[in-house]
C-alpha cells in the first residue's frame, strides 16, 4: 500500500475498465487498475454474454411506463420496481418516462447502435490480436415467441431496426422448431438477428486482464477506492485494502469506471451521474445434452438462454430495489420456470454451478457517460452502460483512449458527453 505515481489510474476492473486499460496501453500510456475485489468479478461476471447490435433500441420506449406500472406489484415481472420511498429513484423514473417517446427513442437507439456496431467489429479484431480465449461464437441470436400478438408486435419493430442497419430474419414457428430441436412445441415464430454473437463473459474479462498484464499494465485487486481528489497536475486517489489499511495512489489522469458505484465517488467533485442500479440475475449450470444452438431470448418471459461448451446460463430480469444484496428467490424461480416452459431438457438442481446477481448501471437515456469531466481536467468517466457493458466494452475503451490521447475517434463522442447530466 505504499504511495505510487502512475500515468493513468483506472478505478474499476470490470469489462469497461479493462478494455479502457488495454486501449490506453496500445496507445502508449501506462495504466494501473484499482479494483475493490477481483478483476471482472462484479457486474461483468454473470450476464448472458451476448454481443448484441440488436439491442440498440433503449429500454425507454413508448408504452414502457404503463407496462412498468402494471408490473410494479408483481415480484416476478420482467421489470420490477420495489415499492419504497426513494426520491432519487423517483426523479430518475420521471426523467426516464419523459424519454419514452419516438423522438428520444430514435436518438438513443442511433447512439447505442454506433457503440454496439463498432464494438462488435472491434471484438473480432481483439480476439485475434490478443488471443482472447472466451468461447466466442458468431451464431446470431433469436427472439422466440409463444404469444402470437407479441410476435406480431416485434415483427412491426423490425422495420426501424432494418433502417438502422440491424439485420433481422422472421421465421415461422414450424420452421423454427425444425431448426431448433431443444424447444418444446408451441413456438409461433422467431426473429433472428444474424449479426449478433456471444462469448463467456467471466472468461472474457479474465482474458482482458491477462492481456493488460502482459502489456505492462498493473492490476491491484482488493483495493477499494474511497475518494478521488483532483489536483492541478493530476489526481490523488485514497484507497483501503481488504484488511482496512489505508493508502493512496497518484496519477496523471484517472478514469472512473466503477459501474453503479460511480455516482457516489464523483458526487463530492460536484459531478452528477444519474445511475440507478438495475439488479439482474442469472443461474449457471453444466451444459445439458440438448441445448439451444445459439443464444435465444424467450421474449414472452424476457429470459435469455445461452449455452457454451463449458456451461449453460439463464439470465435477465430488471429489478430496481436499491442496493438489496439478497438473491431474490422469486426472481430466480421465474428464470427456472421459463426454462421448463420452453425447453425439452431444462437444467435441474444437480447441474447447478452458480446463482448470481449484479447491478447494472442504468442511466435514464440508456447511454453511457464517456469523456472528460467538465470540471476536472484530469478526471475521465466511463460508466452507465446499463445491460450492455460487455457488448459495448471494446468500443467504449477505444473511444476513451482516443479522447485521452488526442486521436480522432472512430465514432462521434457527442452523444455520450458527461455534460448532458450536469
Amino acid at each position: 500500500m505504499n504511495p505510487t505515481n502512475d500515468d493513468v489510474l483506472i478505478l474499476g476492473g470490470g469489462a469497461i475498465g479493462l478494455a479502457t486499460a488495454l486501449s490506453l496501453l496500445e496507445a502508449g500510456r501506462g495504466v494501473r487498475i484499482l479494483e475493490a475485489a477481483t478483476a471482472g468479478g462484479a457486474t461483468s461476471h454473470g450476464n448472458c454474454g451476448t454481443i448484441t447490435p440488436s439491442h440498440a433500441p433503449p429500454l425507454a420506449a413508448p408504452g414502457v411506463p404503463l407496462r412498468a406500472l402494471r408490473w410494479m406489484f408483481t415480484p416476478d415481472a420482467p421489470l420490477y420496481l420495489k415499492p419504497r420511498v426513494d426520491p432519487a429513484l423517483w426523479y430518475w423514473l420521471a426523467r426516464f418516462t419523459a424519454r419514452c417517446n419516438a423522438t428520444a427513442w430514435m436518438a438513443s437507439a442511433k447512439a447505442r447502435a454506433a457503440l454496439l456496431d463498432d464494438s462488435r467489429a472491434r471484438l473480432v479484431d481483439w480476439i485475434g490480436r490478443y488471443g482472447l480465449d472466451c468461447e466466442f461464437g458468431e451464431t446470431g441470436l433469436d427472439y422466440v415467441f409463444r404469444d402470437p400478438r407479441n410476435f406480431e408486435r416485434y415483427i412491426d419493430e423490425c422495420a426501424p431496426l432494418n433502417a438502422m442497419g440491424i439485420a433481422t430474419e422472421t421465421i415461422d414457428g414450424a420452421e423454427y422448431l425444425r431448426q431448433e430441436p431443444s424447444l418444446k412445441p408451441g413456438i409461433v415464430g422467431a426473429i433472428r438477428f444474424p449479426d449478433d454473437a456471444h462469448l463467456r463473459p467471466d472468461r472474457y474479462v479474465a482474458e482482458l486482464a491477462r492481456a493488460v498484464r502482459e502489456r505492462g499494465g498493473v492490476i491491484e485487486e482488493g483495493c477499494r477506492v474511497v475518494a478521488l481528489e483532483p489536483e492541478a497536475d493530476g489526481v490523488r486517489v485514497r484507497i483501503a485494502g481488504q484488511g482496512g489499511e489505508r493508502g493512496e495512489r497518484r496519477g496523471r489522469d484517472a478514469v472512473v469506471a466503477m459501474a453503479a458505484w460511480t455516482p457516489e465517488l464523483i458526487r463530492p467533485l460536484g459531478l452528477r451521474l444519474p445511475i440507478q442500479p438495475g439488479k439482474g440475475y442469472s443461474i449457471t449450470y453444466a451444459r445439458p445434452s440438448l441445448a439451444p444452438r445459439r443464444p435465444i431470448v424467450l421474449k414472452d418471459r424476457s429470459v435469455c438462454v445461452t449455452a457454451w461448451g463449458s456451461g449453460f446460463r439463464l439470465g435477465s430480469t430488471m429489478e430496481f430495489s436499491g442496493r438489496d444484496e439478497s438473491l431474490n428467490a422469486v426472481r430466480l424461480a421465474a428464470l427456472e420456470r421459463a426454462a421448463r416452459e420452453y425447453l425439452h431438457e431444462p437444467p435441474d438442481a444437480s447441474m447447478l454451478q452458480e446463482k448470481w446477481y449484479g447491478w447494472r448501471p442504468m442511466t435514464w437515456d440508456d447511454l453511457p457517460a464517456l469523456g472528460r469531466s467538465p470540471k476536472h481536467r484530469h478526471v475521465w468517466l466511463a460508466a452507465g452502460h446499463g445491460m450492455l457493458g460487455i457488448s459495448m466494452s471494446t468500443a467504449s475503451g477505444q473511444l476513451l483512449a482516443d479522447l485521452m490521447t488526442g486521436r480522432d475517434p472512430a465514432i462521434d463522442p457527442a452523444p455520450y458527453r458527461v455534460e448532458r447530466f450536469q
